[in-house]
Formats: structure tokens, sequence, C-alpha cells
């Protein structure tokens, strides 16, 4: 008797696994157009991430200088370029991908 239900059983487990596999494309093209629609505000994210690091760099780098701290330049080097990284790499990153 199990016998009898299993096979019958087993065919509509093959045909329902079948019809859920399909083409796959439209899934790859829908995921696409989400990840490419989350660019545009991500490189917004990343200049305004790259200008606060400027602005908090700009007060490092003025009070060292107030103090007279010998070392202002290396300073404001490190806090130069790491504003720099952050504008190339979201640059990049969005020019590379889209």
């Amino acid at each position: 008797m199990p016998g009898r239900l299993l096979l019958p059983l087993l065919a509509v487990l093959l045909s329902v696994r079948a019809f859920a596999a399909g083409d796959g494309s439209a899934g790859i093209v829908q995921a696409t157009q989400m990840v490419t629609g989350y660019f545009d505000p991500a490189t917004k994210l990343i200049y305004a991430a790259g200008a606060l690091c400027g602005l908090i760099g700009a007060i490092r780098v003025y009070s060292k200088f107030s103090s007279g701290d010998p070392d202002t330049g290396k300073t404001a080097g490190s806090w130069f370029g790491a504003c720099v990284f952050l504008i190339v790499a979201a640059t990049v990153l969005r020019s590379f991908f889209l």
C-alpha cells in the first residue's frame, strides 16, 4: 500500500520542481536592477562621508597648527589622502559596475 502512494507523490514533486526551476534569467535581471539601483544612494553616502572626513580633518589640522605641533603637514596629508581615497573609490566603483 505505501508503494502505491509513493509513486504518484514522487511524480507530483518532480513536476513541481521542474515548474519551479524555470528560466532563471528573469531573476538575474531583477537582481541586477536592484543592485544597480543602490549605487546612486551609496555613492552619495560615500561622498557625504568624504565631506565629513574633510571637515573633521580640517578641524584637527587647524588645532594642531594653532598649538604649534611640528607634524601638522603629516596630519594634513593623511586626512587629505583619506578624503581623496573616498571620492576616487566611489567614482571608480560607480564607473566599474554601471
